[in-house]
């Protein structure tokens, strides 16, 4: 099982939203806790960390895996548009 930390954006971002879209990011952030790589999870290139993004309709998730500590770091939550600026 890995501890998952969030970012203050993610943080940020799960209080702005609206209590479904919150519910169901956060359902696939604790998928992300017992298989950090799931299915439908995709390694993003042209960044210095090793990010991954994961899909939730027209959000997405970016975060990174430190297996050595068992951390999943939550860095980013945004729409498609603006999550990768």
């Amino acid at each position: 099982m890995f501890k998952i930390l969030y970012s203050n954006q993610a943080c940020n971002f799960l209080k702005k939203s609206d209590k479904v879209l919150a519910k169901r990011i956060i359902r696939k952030i604790e998928e992300l806790g017992t298989e950090p790589v799931i299915h439908d999870t995709k390694m993003l290139e042209g960044y210095k960390e090793k990010l991954f993004r994961v899909r939730i309709g027209d959000y997405r998730i970016l975060y990174e895996v430190d297996y050595k500590l068992n951390i999943i770091g939550i860095v980013k939550i945004d729409k498609r548009s603006k999550v990768y600026d």
